[in-house]
């Protein structure tokens, strides 16, 4: 169990994540969310200065669709190495493309992302759209990316992704401390209770680290509770577009700024990069 006492939460300090972009909704759905390179990097800094140490990366096209164009990547990785370097950079795997599509940004960009996403398991993404997520791709993300020196970030949409995660860890392809992403509210993802948060996070193998990422209107209070377990949070404009019921954020910074400030009332101190770094081993 990776919490025994939920009073310890204090002991270590938060890791805050922002996923300031998504692949998904764009525009349409909040026009602040940022598209292009100069509007990510941007946002990137803008969140680092509210206390987020880990960037979760996408891309979009001219157009504003979701691309792995590593050019792109590249153009948003050099901005981030400019302005605000020292924040942690995540590049997502995850998207309808070919493995090796999937993957041309983590090893074709420089410097490459100390992390890098890894889908464990099947997940429905809309009406038709299936990520099949196979623990033969998964085997191969997991060796790919340690040969690269990239540390993945295990996303599991449901707890029964626990047994996949598992496998990785024997078969020794990831290494300790496991770095988690616990999801809630996709169509197949879990269910977003305060029940099955403490569920999922109680069923995480040893030398476990963990975030907490629930969409939409479950954001706000699932992420609370994780940091009150001892967890993790993501927050960002991929998993939620709204600061409270009817109302648009007006930036990623400002949700990444409300989850620093409920941190500080709970007294666990907010991560510096660096010390995100010491607890994730990277």
């Amino acid at each position: 169990m990776v919490f025994d006492d939920y009073r310890s939460y204090r002991d270590e300090k938060l890791i805050i994540s922002v996923a300031t972009t998504g692949g998904f909704h764009g525009k349409e759905a909040n026009p602040n969310l940022p598209e292009q390179p100069a509007e990510i990097v941007d946002e990137i800094c803008a969140c680092r200065d509210a206390g987020a140490s880990i960037v979760h990366v996408h891309a979009r096209d001219e157009e504003g669709n979701h691309t792995k164009d590593p050019e792109t990547f590249q153009e948003i990785q050099d901005g981030i190495q400019e302005r605000c370097g020292d924040i942690v950079v995540n590049f997502t795997t995850g998207g309808s493309f070919t493995r090796e599509e999937l993957l041309r940004p983590v090893f074709e960009t420089e410097p490459k992302p100390e992390l890098a996403t890894i889908d464990i398991g099947p997940v429905s993404l809309g009406q038709d759209l299936i990520g099949g997520n196979s623990r033969d791709k998964n085997e191969e993300f997991a060796r790919r990316m340690r040969e690269h020196g990239v540390k993945p970030e295990l996303e599991t949409f449901n707890p029964g992704h626990l047994t996949e995660s598992q496998h990785l860890i024997e078969e020794g392809l990831v290494e300790p401390p496991y770095w988690f992403t616990l999801i809630f509210g996709m169509q197949t993802g879990t269910v977003p209770s305060p029940q099955n948060l403490m569920n999922f996070a109680a069923n995480l193998p040893d030398e476990a680290e963990w975030q907490c990422l629930a969409l939409g209107r479950d954001q706000l209070p699932l992420t609370t509770m994780a940091t009150i377990l001892g967890g993790h949070v993501r927050v960002g404009f991929e998993d939620n577009v709204y600061y409270q019921r009817g109302e648009l954020a007006e930036s990623n910074a400002q949700l990444v700024e409300r989850t620093a400030r409920i941190a500080d009332e709970l007294q666990r101190p907010v991560a510096t990069p660096d010390e995100a770094r010491e607890i994730l081993g990277i």
